[in-house]
This record gives C-alpha cells, structure tokens and sequence, in this order.
C-alpha cells in the first residue's frame, strides 16, 4: 500500500513522502490517526495543495516542543514511593507518576511523550528519563527516588 506522509513518522519519512508500507499498518494506524492519506492521484493534488499549510503548522509544532525542551533540560525531580529495606520498591514508578511529579513542577507532559525503555522504575536512586516531545525533539530529565517519609 502506498500511503503520502501528513508527518514526519519515526522509522518511516517525513512530511510528504510518498512510502510503501503493509495494508495493515496503514489502514490501522497510519489513516486513522491522521499521519497519512492513501497515495491515490486525487489525494497527491489535495496534499500539494495544502503543502505549505502542513508545513507550517509542522513546523510551529517544532518550534513549541524546542522552547518546552529548552525549560525542561536538566531538570531534577523528586518521587517518593514506598520502599523495601534493600532499597526496591514496592510497586514501581511509572509514567503516570512521572508525569504527575512534572505537572506539580509545572511542565505539563503527556503520558506518551515519557520514554522508560527498560519498563517502569522499581530501585531507590537516581534515574535518567528520556521525553520525547516531537519526532525530533528528546530531551532528558532526573529523577529521584526517596523512601516515602511518612511510612516510617
């Protein structure tokens, strides 16, 4: 299936390329979430037309997720949780948790954009989370795990 690029998609291309990829993901994904247009020839003159519209509007995008990694970069934050005496955690912090923490800092970021490769954090310490705010913009924050005071 050849689908037009309405974004830049990691892996994939960017905005207006015209790529090959299986039915199922583009009919799955891609057209649903409005990533892409099936490559039909009334769709090429459709996406040329609003070309520039797209582009700009990509790149306003780009230029709101630099100024929020600009804010966020080197950011250090503390999550309490409860902890075991060996220093493992009872349950895990997670996304959920992370994002709550940046929004009582005052940055607001979405569940998605919170990048834990390795699954949730489950030790005491610090620890290096990757955001990633747009297709090309990642940045890194710090944080802290404490022992939850109050169940002492």
């Amino acid at each position: 299936m050849e689908i037009i690029l309405l974004e830049k998609v990691h892996n994939l291309g960017a905005l207006g390329d015209k790529v090959r990829v299986r039915a199922g993901y583009g009919r799955n994904y891609l057209i649903p979430r409005k990533k892409a247009v099936p490559a039909t020839a009334d769709n090429v003159t459709k996406f040329e037309a609003q070309r520039a519209v797209l582009e700009r509007a990509h790149a306003a995008a780009h230029d709101s997720a630099a100024a929020r990694g600009e804010k966020l970069k080197g950011l250090e934050l503390t999550v309490t949780a409860k902890a075991g005496t060996e220093g493992r955690l009872y349950g895990s912090v997670g996304t959920n948790e992370i994002c709550t923490a940046l929004a009582a800092a005052g940055h607001t970021v979405e569940k998605r954009e919170v990048r834990l490769p390795l699954g949730p954090l489950r030790t005491l310490g610090r620890h290096s989370v990757d955001l990633q705010l747009h297709a090309d913009i990642t940045t890194q924050v710090v944080i802290v795990i404490a022992v939850d005071e109050a169940e002492k």
